[in-house]
């Protein structure tokens, strides 16, 4: 009879806590999420959306990972800024190989932190990775040859690579359902990103480097301090951001993170620690977590140090197998990392040399000022802002019933994918510097909606155990095209390593027939996320 009572009211609070969720894609044991875990998820899901809401902490965090977002772009566009001023001082074979070197780093960094945030937990790799990031960014810009520029670009690198892999699953795991669609939004903070390295890149750069006359090699370090500037100013900024993160804020693990864990007692203290930020109260006890799994223990937080050493020690594939446990979840896991590769070539194949093919262009016109090759770009940065915000209000747009639905991730993801292409196939016929900047602005605009969705889609697909890994995999692809991007950009321009308006047309050809083929795949994606729960 006991027995009996006991399964009656077992099968109670399951169905209790599944009522009323559109589960994300209704995983189950098969596709690597047990039992205990996902119904433990659909409670703190419940308490996110009826008790906490989205208030000051969600705003707040949203300020801290988006400054995650920001430098990533701002070192990215940054290195890309400076490289011809890098060329004409430093006087490197191939200044390309700057960029390889970043996307070495890139590779290491999204791989290792986003892997590790899945084993030791998500504020760990959120709070060194910017620190990280300053300190060799810094470091980068006293460097007296071109070795020591590119080494310590691709530390730079091994640090901001975990910015998006890792933050993005932060952030998503503390907010409710209803606001899923700011995950988007935090593809401005990308947007902005580009916008601040252009900025500061117009003051310095135009104002405190060589004449574009001089040949590469005769350019004197004390005439051409501007690219310098600018990467103190960067290295600078991105120390004030680590500052915010770590002693200003206080960033909270991720309560799925923790009950993946079995450490149900600190995941109910997160959710009360943010209940009271947003000044309200939860009914979510221990109890009820501990109830399901049927254990009245909980684990105690590791030490950080053993955390770090047994993660390495013992690393496996236990968090890779789950992504693809079944011939779906095969398809959508393979689809979408295949997308980040080609996507992880395209783009930087294009935007890490806009300032050098502007530049040519501008040759080609009779306008090849440093000052208007830099207003340019910053005009182009500032057409990705609205790019953002458009993929913000249309991401969650969805219509129809059945297997059709007009909106949502996947069809903005694969307009914004095929129409950026489009634009840069547009870009090398321009005969202009009108037409060269208004393609490519057209692209910007473009670009920043698809990272929007793209940057939203992937962790959502992803259920909470297993995210950083499925963000790393998807990053750490995403870098290794970047590393391929500068070998293409070689191949099609002369040894000098500099573009004349023809020669720049090859690789951008390149770029604007992989955005297609991406775009292709994107229909293919089985996995629809929009007005779904992520676990």
């Amino acid at each position: 009879m006991s027995a009996t009572h006991g399964e009656s009211d077992a099968a109670v609070q399951e169905d209790k806590v599944a009522l009323g969720y559109d589960i994300l894609s209704q995983v189950d044991r098969a596709e690597g999420i047990g039992r205990d875990y996902q119904l433990k998820c659909n409670l703190i899901n419940r308490c996110f959306q009826e008790e906490i809401g989205f208030g000051r902490y969600q705003w707040q965090l949203f300020v801290i990972t988006g400054l995650g977002w920001l430098a990533d772009n701002l070192w990215l566009q940054g290195l890309a800024i400076v490289l011809p001023q890098v060329q004409q001082e430093l006087n490197p074979l191939r200044v390309e190989y700057a960029v390889l070197a970043e996307f070495a780093g890139l590779i290491v960094g999204a791989t290792t932190w986003g892997i590790m945030a899945d084993l030791v937990g998500r504020t760990l790799s959120f709070n060194v990775t910017l620190f990280l990031a300053g300190l060799f960014g810094l470091a980068a810009a006293g460097a007296p040859n071109f070795v020591i520029f590119c080494s310590l670009i691709a530390c730079m690198g091994f640090g901001i690579g975990g910015n998006l892999p890792v933050d993005g699953a932060l952030y998503l795991e503390h907010i409710p359902q209803s606001h899923q669609w700011t995950l988007t939004l935090l593809s401005v903070w990308w947007a902005l990103g580009q916008l601040v390295a252009s900025l500061i890149s117009w003051a310095f750069i135009a104002n405190f480097s060589c004449n574009s006359s001089i040949p590469s090699g005769q350019c004197a370090k004390s005439d051409n301090m501007g690219w310098r500037y600018t990467l103190y100013t960067l290295g600078a900024l991105t120390f004030l951001m680590f500052i915010c993160r770590f002693f200003v804020f206080d960033v909270q693990e991720s309560s799925k993170f923790l009950v993946a864990q079995g450490r149900d007692e600190e995941a109910i203290k997160v959710l009360e620690h943010i209940a009271r930020r947003n000044g309200r109260t939860i009914t979510l006890k221990l109890e009820d977590l501990q109830a399901i799994s049927g254990d009245t223990t909980s684990k105690p937080a590791p030490n950080l140090s053993t955390s770090v050493w047994n993660s390495f020690s013992e690393m496996s594939l236990s968090h890779v197998r789950p992504l693809f446990s079944n011939r779906r979840l095969v398809i959508n896991t393979t689809l979408i990392i295949v997308i980040w590769g080609l996507i992880g070539i395209a783009y930087p194949l294009f935007n890490a040399y806009l300032p050098l093919y502007l530049s040519a262009q501008g040759s080609a016109s009779g306008s090849s000022s440093v000052s208007e090759t830099y207003r340019n770009y910053s005009i182009v940065s500032v057409l990705g802002i609205p790019g953002s915000l458009i993929a913000c209000a249309t991401v969650d747009y969805t219509r129809g019933s059945g297997r059709w639905l007009v909106g949502g991730r996947k069809l903005v993801l694969a307009v914004s994918t095929m129409l950026t292409g489009l634009f840069l196939f547009l870009f090398t016929t321009s005969k202009t510097t009108a037409a060269v900047l208004g393609y490519s602005c057209a692209s910007g605009l473009t670009q920043n909606a698809m990272y929007g969705v793209l940057y939203a889609y992937t962790p959502e697909v992803f259920p909470a155990p297993h995210r950083g890994t499925g963000d790393a995999l998807c990053s750490a692809l995403n870098r290794i095209g970047g590393l391929i991007a500068p070998l293409i950009k070689i191949a099609t321009t002369p040894l000098s390593g500099t573009t004349s308006a023809n020669t720049a047309n090859g690789p951008v050809f390149v770029s604007a027939a992989l955005f297609m083929v991406a775009a292709i795949l994107t229909i293919l994606l089985p996995i629809e996320t929009a007005g779904k729960m992520a676990l």
